[in-house]
């Protein structure tokens, strides 16, 4: 029987090393003992983006990007969004089980407990113009939370640390919630904790008054929407979070982490890129010049392939179900019909099936939150809400795992040797 080792020759000294083989991988620093010279530091490997290295081992979310699986701690993503509440799948992602009654009676409660927010909070938030970025604002007043639970720096004790998950998931949609209003000029609408954690974000939101008439459809897909969001394994902004946090620094300042990431267009603001794109295609008439632009290498099809999957997006499947809910209740939309179309095209067409291009998360979110009244600067905060207990899940996994250390990529030096320094006066 073969071993589980790799035997790798190095052809400049003729020299053999065998490295052991888990999990379909080998470590990194086994690498250091290939050396032309014993003075040498030792072979590395080169990875831009991190293309084919693991960073950490993870018991959250499994992805299978060729058969298009999600799960959460085993469970497949269907049988999560259809059936599980937000709350029960931050708890999973968190516990690493589902909660029984009593456990999510406590969970529930906690939550509740902390969404009110310090009134100098506010204050913060007042300081920014009318027309600031969302997503500049939740990144700026998340980070301030690490200065008013100085009690947060102590991320050893597990009961601290539960306390401050909680604050963040309690607090997290009333700051939300908080932003959108301050650039409308709404005064602020303050929890109502008799309300669900999404009819409670919801009211909060559009509430004017204290009067708002919920629409149990729209607030069940959009509970769907967060869930489908709560963890996608080592993304970009997970990735933030788990470096930072790395450093010891305490939940609030890794998670304002991981909004930063979350900002840039190519993660979080993905689903603005859609509706813009279908805004520049304007009719369905005239979806098969532009099909004939991107493969001309013009443009790109916008909400279409991933990293990970390479075949159809599970959860892109997910929320096209919900699109025709949200829509059942709205009405149609021009963009809707050209996003039908546009995707019916591009899976019956050769150039998009030989890439394995197929509609990712995004293609339909953007338009299922338009239509359901959220402002698209505003897409990539509900983004965050969602993602939240994914990264303090995964923060908190970090934590407890005693391989990890703070992290410190190694790189190739392409710069110039040593050379002297030159006098101003006789520079060229």
């Amino acid at each position: 029987m073969a071993a589980d080792t790799l035997t790798i020759t190095d052809n400049r000294t003729g020299k053999l090393y065998e490295v052991p083989i888990t999990d379909d991988t080998i470590r990194a620093l086994d690498l250091r003992q290939i050396k032309v010279k014993d003075d040498d530091f030792g072979m590395m490997t080169y990875d831009p983006a991190f293309m084919n290295t693991a960073a950490c081992r993870s018991a959250i979310t499994y992805i299978d990007g060729d058969r298009g699986l999600l799960r959460y701690r085993g469970y497949p993503i269907e049988q999560i969004a259809d059936k599980a509440t937000f709350l029960e799948v931050a708890y999973l992602l968190f516990e690493g089980e589902l909660p029984n009654q009593a456990q999510l009676d406590k969970w529930t409660q906690d939550i509740r407990y902390h969404t009110y927010v310090h009134t100098n909070l506010i204050k913060f938030l007042e300081g920014y113009r009318y027309d600031a970025h969302p997503m500049g604002m939740l990144l700026g007043i998340v980070g301030g939370l690490s200065t008013f639970y100085p009690d947060a720096k102590d991320i050893e004790d597990p009961q601290n640390r539960y306390i401050q998950r909680i604050r963040l998931m309690a607090k997290l949609p009333t700051l939300a919630a908080f932003l959108f209003r301050h650039s409308r000029g709404l005064p602020y609408e303050f929890p109502r904790n008799d309300l669900d954690y999404i009819g409670n974000y919801v009211n909060m939101m559009f509430s004017i008054g204290g009067k708002h008439e919920p629409n149990p459809v729209l607030q069940r897909a959009l509970e769907i929407l967060l869930i489908l969001h709560a963890d996608h394994e080592q993304n970009c902004s997970t990735s933030a979070v788990r470096a930072v946090g790395s450093s010891g620094v305490d939940p609030f300042s890794a998670v304002s982490a991981g909004i930063a990431a979350l900002y840039g267009p190519l993660h979080g603001g993905a689903n603005e890129a859609v509706l813009r794109m279908l805004d520049d295609i304007g009719s369905k008439d005239r979806i098969p010049a532009f099909i004939d632009s991107v493969k001309a290498g013009h443009g790109r099809l916008m909400g279409f392939g991933h990293r990970v999957y390479k075949s159809y997006d599970p959860r892109a499947k997910l929320i096209k179900k919900v699109a025709d809910d949200v829509f059942a209740q709205t009405g149609l939309n021009k963009k809707l019909e050209i996003a039908l179309e546009l995707e019916r095209i591009a899976l019956s067409d050769e150039y998009f099936i030989k890439r394995k291009l197929y509609p990712n998360v995004d293609f339909y979110s953007g338009l299922i939150y338009q239509a359901m009244g959220y402002p698209t600067d505003y897409f990539t905060v509900i983004f965050a809400i969602g993602r939240l207990p994914g990264w303090l899940a995964q923060w908190e996994e970090m934590i407890n795992d005693k391989e990890q250390k703070i992290a410190r990529p190694r790189q190739i030096y392409t710069g110039h040797d040593e050379r002297p320094y030159v006098p101003r006066e006789k520079r060229k």
